[in-house]
């Protein structure tokens, strides 16, 4: 091996040793130190560095155990599960050959219980105890993983960095002191020969020899630390995930990892909570030059994260981070205004009193200064500003020192940041169209990172939605759907077979997490569409549209839709409040369009001030783009002069084939039979349907109009329309009589029957039977076909028509999924 450098000075090429720093969960047990033993052995690094870190969860133990001894409470049962613990795995590890490494473990947990003991003595325990303590789990650990591979390979020496590094505890952290470290590890090289060295991670000693720890997640720069002075061409730090991440995966389930990242951005992250790698880390691999890659100890084979000087071009923002425990303290005031020294005076009292300050935010009007401390420093910071400007907030050139609490601050970054216009902006807007109230920005002049102080309880919504808008995971939306009938369960069917495609070709995920019928609601967390029908099969609960709700609007999922297909006013009657609370609404319900008229204000001012969307094509006619044909035409400055149509699919397949042959009783039981009427063929007959469709056209097109002004032709007759549904059906030919002489009159004039409805800007609105020529448009039309004619400023001598399937619930469903996808696209989506 080749003489000690020092990372702050000229360089000379790497050599060829490759550093390993592998975590606690990889050296949970003998099992999982044996396969970190065996991809070592597998690996033609030439020279080895292993750093390694004690096993999972006996550092915080050790420092639990100190405590207690200093206490003077009950330490020995501690102290006994950790020493059993590290016996059994020595056991385990070694076999028949673990009696040196069991007499090795038991005379240092012998000198462990003696310190223990002094400390309960004393009742009392400083850095120095503490120190030493928690430090032995890496001394155990790599003892036990340096006797295994000495058994399997023999050619691997034990460092214990106790005897060699040397550091000093400052302002900023532990320092490496790099002068006094060379000649203890050049000397130490000199009485081992051996290629490969196993290092004691976290521990190192002062310069009064004593031993003291690098700080928590310390054996990261340890593996740094011992990256550099080795001269090493790379650091690979082995843990439990594939790399670092593009955000925490148990808030982002979709978080994958990233290839690459650049010092810069890795600092960032880590700074704002990534766990996989600690910020002091960096430091001496940045002034080196020295490439870190955060490998997966389970999945060797994964390439990992590699963090180097150049990163890689993928971007603009490579990751998001949280950061929780937060407050906001802002100091305000207009004697704040134009004064120099105001923020000097601020963080020179925060500075004072121990304070540490996460972000920094003010206008440059100086009118005020925020910043973001951690909750626990909270008190102390606003004691500290207060008593700092006492005189300014006694005569009120200062208003007062507000805190804020419960916040967390989230973190986009990336390198490409800088110099790319709208990267802000599409921050913001995801934020917005979640209903993501903003605290305080920042942002420095690199443009690396954008910081966001918001309230904790928008913090996981909003690190999803802005993970989703730039695409490091698919835009979620969480959907309910109430009324599994025919139009539900056809949108059900067609959700479940279109999710997989636009998961993957328009980066969308959909998930169905809730259903309701008129009784009963399933709820469910995962939100799998493919399986519903399962669902709805068992027990569900008792149905409660206000607990419905809650669960669809999931505090952690950024967006939330409920899709009525229901026909029933009840549900209509919650369109305001649900959409007031940010939740979109679609719906072919048709109860909220034409209904009353202050429910109607109620629910489009609700959609403006909650940003959210209620859409409703499917309520005229069906997969028809029949409301937006209208919208856009209204939208680019047409008048609407009228709107003719056949509005119902039912009442079109009748008169399509009703030509006297078939008595017309006959041919309402055909249309029940095939599905198309509903159950109650007088919802159809009665005409109601096609005015309630006219009401909401004529709302659309701004004319206010309730369903009482429109002139309805009921076609069923008086005698039977209050009787219960069987007696209906039971005398259903009392139609035939009054149907059979509106059709000869018609016929004998070389005419055709139609159902069809009129709207003009008069206001006279009505719908009824009608006579029309064989050529009329309205009278060529196919079986269940639905036609709407639009006489405007523009179309007034050629009326524009849209004509289609107006019936049946898959082109109904398929008119739901198309405004489904619509609101998609407005939050993101790629579609």
């Amino acid at each position: 091996m080749n003489a000690v450098a020092r990372p702050d000075s000229p360089q000379p090429a790497a050599t060829s040793a490759i550093a390993h720093k592998f975590g606690g969960s990889s050296l949970a047990d003998a099992g999982r130190m044996r396969h970190v033993a065996q991809l070592l052995r597998a690996r033609d690094d030439g020279e080895q560095i292993v750093v390694v870190s004690a096993m999972q969860g006996v550092t915080d133990a050790l420092i639990v155990l100190a405590r207690a001894a200093a206490a003077d409470a009950a330490w020995r049962p501690q102290w006994e599960q950790i020493r059993v613990r590290h016996l059994d795995t020595a056991r385990d590890l070694l076999g028949a050959q673990a009696q040196p490494t069991l007499d090795w473990l038991e005379w240092n947990f012998s000198e462990l219980a003696e310190l223990l003991h002094a400390l309960s003595v004393l009742r009392s325990t400083g850095r120095e105890a503490i120190d030493r303590i928690s430090g032995l789990g890496e001394v155990f650990s790599s003892r036990l993983l340096h006797d295994y591979l000495s058994l399997v390979a023999n050619d691997y020496a034990l460092l214990d960095a106790r005897e060699m590094l040397v550091v000093r505890h400052e302002e900023l952290g532990v320092a490496v002191d790099w002068e006094a470290t060379a000649p203890l590890l050049e000397d130490w090289r000199r009485r081992n020969g051996q290629r490969r060295v196993i290092v004691t991670g976290y521990v190192a000693r002062g310069h009064d020899g004593r031993a003291t720890v690098l700080g928590r997640n310390g054996s990261d720069y340890s593996g740094a630390i011992f990256a550099a002075l080795f001269e090493s061409r790379e650091l690979h730090i082995w843990t439990d995930v594939d790399g670092v991440l593009t955000a925490d995966p148990r808030l982002v389930p979709e978080a994958v990892a990233l290839q690459a990242l650049s010092y810069h951005e890795a600092c960032e992250l880590a700074y704002f909570g990534a766990k996989v790698i600690h910020p002091q880390t960096m430091t001496p691999a940045i002034a080196r030059g020295l490439p870190i890659l955060i490998r997966n100890t389970f999945k060797p084979e994964h390439p990992g994260t590699r963090i180097d000087a150049a990163g890689d071009a993928a971007g603009p923002v490579k990751g998001l981070t949280l950061a929780n425990d937060l407050a906001l303290l802002n100091v305000e005031g207009a004697g704040m205004i134009g004064v120099p020294g105001t923020a000097e005076r601020v963080f020179a009292a925060l500075r004072a009193a121990h304070v540490s300050v996460v972000m920094i935010s003010q206008g440059s009007s100086e009118h005020s200064i925020c910043c973001v401390v951690r909750s626990a420093e909270t008190d102390t910071a606003y004691a500290a500003i207060a008593e700092a400007f006492t005189r300014e907030l006694a005569v009120g050139q200062i208003n007062g020192v507000q805190i804020t609490r419960e916040i967390s601050v989230l973190a986009a970054v990336g390198d490409r940041m800088a110099g790319t216009p709208g990267v802000a902006a599409r921050l913001f807007d995801a934020l917005a169209r979640a209903r993501v109230n903003v605290r305080a920005i920042a942002q420095g002049a690199s443009e690396r990172n954008i910081s966001i102080a918001l309230d904790t309880t928008d913090a996981t919504k909003a690190l999803r939605a802005a993970h989703a808008a730039f695409y490091l995971s698919p835009q979620t939306i969480s959907i309910g759907l109430i009324g599994p009938g025919k139009v539900g369960a056809a949108l059900l069917e067609q959700l479940a077979a279109a999710a997989p495609r636009l998961k993957r070709e328009a980066n969308l995920d959909l998930r169905l997490r809730a259903i309701a019928s008129s009784r009963q609601m399933w709820l469910d967390d995962r939100g799998d569409s493919e399986h519903w029908r399962g669902r709805i099969d068992g027990n569900g609960s008792v149905c409660d549209l206000a607990g419905f709700a809650a669960h669809v609007q999931a505090v952690h999922l950024p967006h939330a839709v409920i899709l009525d297909c229901s026909a029933s006013d009840a549900v209509a009657a919650h369109y305001a409040d649900w959409l007031a609370a940010g939740i979109h609404v679609i719906t072919p319900n048709k109860h909220a369009g034409a209904g009353s008229m202050q429910r109607y204000r109620a629910i489009r001012a609700a959609a403006a001030s909650g940003a959210s969307r209620f859409r409703y094509e499917a309520t005229v006619g069906a997969g028809l783009p029949v409301i937006q044909t209208l919208r856009d035409l209204l939208d680019t400055g047409d008048e609407v002069h009228a709107v003719e149509g056949i509005f119902s699919g039912t009442l079109a397949w009748l008169f399509n084939r009703y030509d006297g042959k078939i008595p017309f009783s006959t041919l309402v039981r055909q249309a029940l039979a095939q599905g198309y009427t509903e159950p109650d063929p007088r919802d159809d007959l009665s005409g109601t349907d096609v005015a309630r469709k006219l009401v909401i056209l004529a709302r659309e097109a701004g004319w206010e109009m309730s369903l009482d002004d429109v002139i309805v032709e009921n076609l069923v007759p008086q005698d039977l329309r209050a009787v219960d549904r069987e007696t209906f059906m039971q005398r259903l030919e009392k139609l035939d009589a009054a149907m059979d002489s509106r059709l000869a009159a018609a016929q004998a004039a070389d005419r055709v029957l139609r159902y069809v409805a009129h709207l003009d800007r008069g206001g006279n609105a009505r719908v009824g039977l009608v006579e029309l020529p064989r050529d009329h448009a309205f009278a060529n039309i196919r079986l269940t076909d639905n036609i709407v004619q639009f006489s405007t400023k523009r179309y007034r001598d050629n009326p524009l028509v849209v004509q289609g399937p107006g019936a049946g619930p898959e082109v109904t469903a398929a008119g739901v999924f198309a405004d489904l996808l619509r609101v998609a696209a407005s939050l993101g989506a790629r579609l």
